[in-house]
């Protein structure tokens, strides 16, 4: 366990060093993914990647190469897409999605066999692997994640000491104060919601169970019929981005928002903060040193709410990588996947908490192991009844057009109170609940 944080359930506890070191590189993959040996798989696999940064900065390349001295009958290629979840969720559509890719976030759980092969049995690719829940249905893996991530706000410290702020806000009131103080005193835009790409807004789903420290909240969506409600966690978190936006404490445009030249904005000091996750920060540090700033300027904060005098961060997967079910070559396409997990030390280079058990944390998060933030992860018990609720409510937890409304009503209202909106989502919620609930199926 870390030192100085609590991690409710295990997380990431045991994988040591050498597991995913430089020293393994070029070995066939070990995770329990790929079996045949490395001699006997031949062909070509196409991967999908949301990172075309790394195809233009040619690491992915790199790994490509590292992975053909390992598997010299197999070639790998890479197709980059900006608009990840919107021309991948209608690629799913029509058979052609590659051979592996990462799942879109919006794909439900249970339709995961319809699109993708089984990995592998859910407890044998435990012994590796941590997250291995997030992608299973039945007793079969269908995707797992390269990382881990903390959910916060990825912020510019020097911004925010320019405008005298030095500590973390404890309340989504105090962040509030913050920001109008970097409104203030600074010529940055205080919080950027990056709503035209939209995904950055999803990410604010990630908070769930952030404000009570509850490892069970997201479960207890299937059970709970007005998630919106006076004091649950979701009427905390989209109420305050909600008030964000309505005391203007965000961009101007929201519709002419960029997320590439976000990174270079927050990275310069020309934006405050923005809800991301811990794989963000060296994007941002990198987006930083790239405009000629200090990379240290870049932090990670928690969301303003503690439970005991202790902050909590929710710790889950980022994209699972599946294999398609149309792969021509399923073997080769495993053994990439097996190896890029495994073997490409991809996870360490970026500070990402590795999806293979026992890494400690990377430099980025050292800071919340040092305060004491407590890390949790989220039960996934529910998470098949959670998927058939919210489809049918018509909301899209996992999706960024209710927050896109969110940040449309915010804009509009009058008073700022979000209570007209959130009824809504409740009035949409409670039906769909009833008909879908555990005890219903």
């Amino acid at each position: 366990m870390h030192r100085g944080i609590a991690l409710v359930l295990a997380v990431a506890t045991v994988l040591t060093a050498a597991a995913c070191g430089d020293e393994d590189r070029g070995r066939p993959g070990t995770g329990g993914i790929a079996s045949a040996p490395a001699d006997r798989i031949a062909g070509n696999v196409t991967v999908l990647t949301n990172r075309t940064d790394q195809i233009t900065d040619g690491t992915l390349k790199r790994y490509a190469d590292a992975f053909h001295r390992a598997y010299p009958k197999v070639t790998v290629t890479f197709e980059g897409i900006t608009d990840y979840e919107g021309e991948v969720s209608e690629r799913l559509r029509t058979g052609s999605y590659g051979d592996v890719l990462p799942i879109p976030n919006n794909l439900p759980l249970g339709d995961y066999p319809t699109y993708f092969a089984p990995l592998g049995d859910t407890d044998l690719l435990g012994q590796t692997f941590d997250f291995t829940e997030y992608g299973t249905v039945g007793r079969q893996v269908y995707g797992l994640p390269n990382i881990g991530i903390a959910t916060g706000f990825v912020y510019n410290k020097a911004v925010f000491r320019q405008a005298g702020v030095e500590d973390w806000p404890t309340t989504p009131k105090e962040f509030l104060d913050d920001l109008r103080a970097v409104k203030a005193k600074t010529r940055a835009v205080p919080y950027y919601t990056n709503y035209a790409d939209g995904w950055p807004l999803r990410q604010w789903s990630d908070a769930i169970g952030v404000v009570g420290c509850d490892n069970t909240a997201r479960d207890a969506l299937a059970t709970t019929a007005a998630p919106w409600g006076p004091g649950a966690e979701l009427s905390t978190i989209d109420g305050l981005l909600y008030a964000v936006v309505h005391q203007q404490l965000s961009e101007d445009d929201p519709a002419g928002t960029d997320w590439e030249q976000s990174k270079s904005l927050l990275g310069g000091g020309r934006i405050g903060a923005m809800y991301l996750g811990s794989w963000a920060v060296p994007q941002l540090q990198a987006a930083a040193r790239a405009v000629g700033q200090n990379p240290d300027d870049i932090g990670f904060m928690p969301f303003p709410a503690q439970r005991e005098g202790h902050f909590c961060t929710v710790v889950q997967p980022d994209y699972r990588y599946g294999v398609s079910l149309h792969a021509k070559n399923r073997d080769a396409a495993l053994a990439w996947l097996d190896w890029y997990l495994t073997q490409s030390g991809s996870a360490r280079s970026e500070q990402a908490i590795s999806a293979v058990r026992g890494a400690p944390l990377p430099p980025a998060l050292k800071l919340l192991d040092q305060r004491g933030v407590r890390m949790i992860p989220q039960t996934r018990r529910n998470s098949l009844a959670v998927g058939r609720i919210d489809k049918a409510a018509g909301i899209g937890l996992d999706a960024p057009d209710y927050r896109r409304r969110l940040v449309d009503a915010a804009r509009r209202s009058a008073t700022g109170d979000p209570g007209p909106y959130f009824a809504e989502l409740n009035r949409a919620w409670a039906p769909a609940q009833r008909a879908n609930a555990p005890a219903n199926r």
